[in-house]
């Protein structure tokens, strides 16, 4: 049986989302490293959200209560700048604390190739060990929304099509991100109670060429293993993908690693193969 491979995309108290070091809904930096040595994990990249988004608006319901106090009455999100100097602190204090365990650090970067110059003049990128590129927001009305939000607004189906349109577009640039993460984002919150389950037959052209234009710009794609969806590793072979990237998008220590098990056999039956190291991506 293979081992398991490194968390490539994991949140702490550094991401706005988890509610900061106060919140009990915290998953700190060290509690996750401490989880990571009980399960056997060989390394994980702690890769916190940096969002510069401009007039992102949201629904109440979406955000959780240990985040809501981000929202303002306007439904405007107000996300705190990246405390760098504080995150790069608590990674030397974790890797002389867990020794054994491969700790790299990392950005989720949303909308990259809208935010990515913005980034590099607040920020030293080449500080960084991984960056991933995430959609998280689609143009609505002259602001952005994330997905959970539009469904309340726009057919279920026009959402999907228009979060998978928008991809070639995120990955057409040269902005110095090497994963894009869950393209299944939206999918997340498919409205399954209003439209039934979520059928990828149905957006199958969409999904595949959302998939040609990140092979064709030589990123990988992210297995994000919150939920497995049996045929993207498939699709993605056939559309040319080559490398790929395991990540469970924890927010919490014991979502660590969830799935990998899974992820890891589903990889190898279309042909995916572990790097040299752990840390490594996989190759087909």
């Amino acid at each position: 049986m293979t081992a398991l491979p490194a968390d490539s995309h994991v949140h702490s108290e550094f991401s706005w989302d988890t509610g900061g070091p106060d919140s009990a809904a915290r998953g700190t930096m060290e509690a996750t490293c401490a989880r990571a040595v009980r399960i056997g994990l060989p390394g994980l990249f702690f890769t916190e959200h940096l969002d510069l988004e401009d007039a992102w608006f949201s629904d109440p319901e979406d955000f959780g209560d240990h985040e809501r106090h981000l929202l303002g009455a306007d439904g405007i999100v107000a996300v705190p700048p990246f405390d760098v100097e504080g995150y790069l602190a608590g990674i030397e204090r974790c890797r002389a604390a867990f020794p054994q365990l491969r700790i790299g650090t990392g950005l989720e970067v949303g909308q990259p190739h809208l935010r990515l110059p913005g980034a590099g003049r607040a920020l030293d990128l080449d500080r960084f060990d991984r960056i991933l590129g995430s959609l998280h927001t689609l143009e609505f009305e002259g602001r952005r929304a994330e997905p959970n939000t539009l469904f309340r607004r726009v057919p279920a189906e026009e959402v999907v099509r228009r979060y998978l349109a928008d991809v070639p577009s995120l990955v057409a640039g040269d902005e110095p991100f090497t994963i894009v993460t869950h393209l299944d984002y939206a999918l997340r919150y498919w409205p399954e109670e209003a439209e039934g389950p979520f059928d990828p037959r149905r957006f199958e052209p969409e999904i595949r060429g959302a998939m040609r234009a990140i092979a064709d710009s030589g990123r990988a794609l992210e297995m994000n293993t919150r939920r497995l969806w049996p045929w993207m590793a498939q699709w993605w072979a056939q559309e040319g993908g080559r490398t790929l990237s395991l990540g469970s998008d924890a927010h919490t220590p014991a979502a660590l690693a969830h799935g990998f098990p899974e992820a890891v056999a589903m990889l190898e039956s279309v042909g995916f193969r572990p790097g040299a190291e752990p840390w490594d991506l996989w190759r087909r």
